[in-house]
């Protein structure tokens, strides 16, 4: 008696598919990088394409957890600073199909604000940091108070400070 099946449903599996691997291996990376660009292992996860963050807005992740430990007073700020939750809605690419609610991502949330807030937050932000650069300048600088030693040298100052800049370089 033979093991073979006389059903005629059809076969069991289906056929066997005779496409070369190498030209599979073609079509699906073509098919991959449609979808994420050049493939490189310094890729910028936190990345907000071009085009994605609607006219008149900003987009930044901010610090939403650390240690899976949320942090509501910085939230609040945030939210005092004009900052507000980006809708998974809003940015589909973003995120698996079907999420909804806010966009997450290692321990960071998006958050959006208008772009003239943000551009007024920037200019007060550089003016502190100028101010106080200008106010240690000053204490360098100023002469000195009884008892202590002088700061020129033969009619120049002893203090030079130096306001510049260079990238860090980043090791391989």
């Amino acid at each position: 008696m033979s093991n073979i099946s006389t059903d005629t449903k059809g076969p069991v599996r289906p056929p066997i598919k005779t496409e070369n691997p190498r030209e599979r291996a073609d079509r699906r990376s073509a098919e991959i990088m449609e979808h994420i660009g050049n493939v490189d292992l310094g890729t910028d996860k936190f990345h907000i394409p071009e085009g994605m963050v609607p006219e008149g807005w900003v987009y930044e992740w901010k610090r939403y957890s650390i240690l899976n430990k949320e942090d509501p007073h910085y939230q609040i700020s945030l939210r005092h600073m004009g900052w507000e939750y980006v809708q998974a809605e809003q940015v589909p690419e973003l995120v698996p199909m079907g999420t909804t609610g806010q966009v997450f991502r290692d321990g960071m949330v998006l958050m959006e604000r208008p772009k003239s807030i943000n551009d007024l937050a920037k200019k007060r932000d550089l003016k502190e940091a100028r101010d106080q650069v200008r106010m240690k300048e000053n204490q360098l600088s100023t002469p000195p108070k009884e008892g202590q030693f002088e700061r020129d040298n033969k009619g120049g100052t002893l203090v030079k400070v130096k306001k510049s800049w260079e990238p860090l370089k980043i090791p391989d």
